[in-house]
């Protein structure tokens, strides 16, 4: 007997940040950049950095458990999907360490590897596990730390400028849980392999030989994040528009319908026009650039955790995310809030 559809919904999202706040004007004092500089171009006031002790997933693990905590008591986690590019370790992923350090029973952990785009990717992949009845409550986690891993001199200015470290995280369940949840109406996602190298960390990487890392790849910077600002920006603008318009008509909807758009935060620049090419005016966006940053796969969920937290939301809103990255990849997300 075929297994009855059932609604995924989004609930219980939370943050977690590293105390040491990092603003534009500390970063001028060890690269050549300023204020001005990386706010007109990215729209980036500050992000925050790990200091020694916190990890990727000791992040996860702190959004996670504020997430958990909010659930009605008796809740049970089936599964875990953590999305991050930057895991404590080369492997095991985080998604272990999160069950581990939460007591979780022995269940499945996931991990995804779709960088800024991969919170849309474990939000699909969590979607289906749900609606086909698989599991019950999927623990959803992005996570990153990027500042132990960019070169932080006037070399790598153009990525260190971009990019925050933090956590977000919610449970995705078969139905509505306490306070606000986000019906998940659908998801559509894509990728695009001929661009790999555009925006990409080349090494270490087992496409080496004989060793995978060495002293002369350090020093030549071959083990920093590398991106073709302008070819990234035109792309991100054009595929997140793309996909937004058609994930919005497959499911009846134009962009008159959006209450909110929640993009990815990249650039405030490329989320401006993807809002412009939608129809979209600038209180139709929620923003959280100015205060952390790139944050990658956990841009998307910091940005619900702060619209839950400043009344953005009102029963009934339809609420568009998109999302652009490294691969490349890209992706929309619809939800109804409830």
């Amino acid at each position: 007997m075929p297994v009855k559809s059932r609604t995924p919904y989004a609930n219980s999202f939370a943050m977690a940040l590293p105390d040491r706040e990092i603003s534009n004007d500390e970063l001028s004092t060890f690269i050549d950049t300023s204020d001005e500089w990386i706010s007109k171009r990215t729209g980036i006031k500050k992000r925050y950095w790990v200091s020694e002790g916190t990890t990727t997933s000791s992040l996860a693990v702190e959004a996670a458990s504020k997430s958990i905590d909010q659930l009605s008591n008796g809740t049970q986690i089936d599964a875990i999907i953590a999305a991050t590019l930057s895991p404590d370790y080369s492997f095991p992923g985080i998604g272990v360490q999160i069950q581990d350090a939460l007591g979780l029973p022995p269940v499945p952990a996931y991990d995804v590897r779709n960088q800024c785009s991969g919170f849309l990717y474990a939000m699909e992949m969590g979607g289906a596990l749900i609606s086909t009845g698989v599991y019950e409550n999927i623990l959803i986690v992005g996570a990153e730390v990027h500042s132990t891993g960019m070169d932080k001199t006037t070399r790598g200015r153009d990525i260190a400028v971009l990019f925050g470290d933090g956590a977000g995280s919610c449970i995705l369940s078969h139905g509505k849980r306490s306070g606000l949840s986000f019906e998940l109406v659908g998801t559509e996602l894509h990728s695009d392999g001929a661009y790999a190298k555009e925006l990409w960390c080349e090494h270490p990487g087992s496409v080496l030989f004989p060793d995978r890392l060495t002293e002369e790849l350090v020093r030549e910077g071959k083990v920093f994040p590398e991106m073709n600002g302008r070819l990234v920006f035109e792309n991100a603008v054009r595929h997140m528009t793309e996909v937004s318009l058609s994930l919005l008509a497959k499911h009846g909807y134009g962009s008159s319908d959006v209450s909110l758009f929640l993009p990815h935060q990249a650039n405030l620049r490329i989320n401006t026009m993807v809002a412009q090419k939608l129809g979209l005016n600038e209180s139709q966006v929620f923003s959280t650039i100015q205060d952390y940053g790139n944050t990658t796969a956990a841009t998307i969920p910091i940005g619900f955790t702060r619209a839950v937290e400043e009344g953005a939301f009102t029963s009934g809103d339809l609420v568009l995310s998109a999302a652009f990255g490294s691969g490349f990849t890209w992706g929309a997300a619809l939800y109804r809030v409830v």
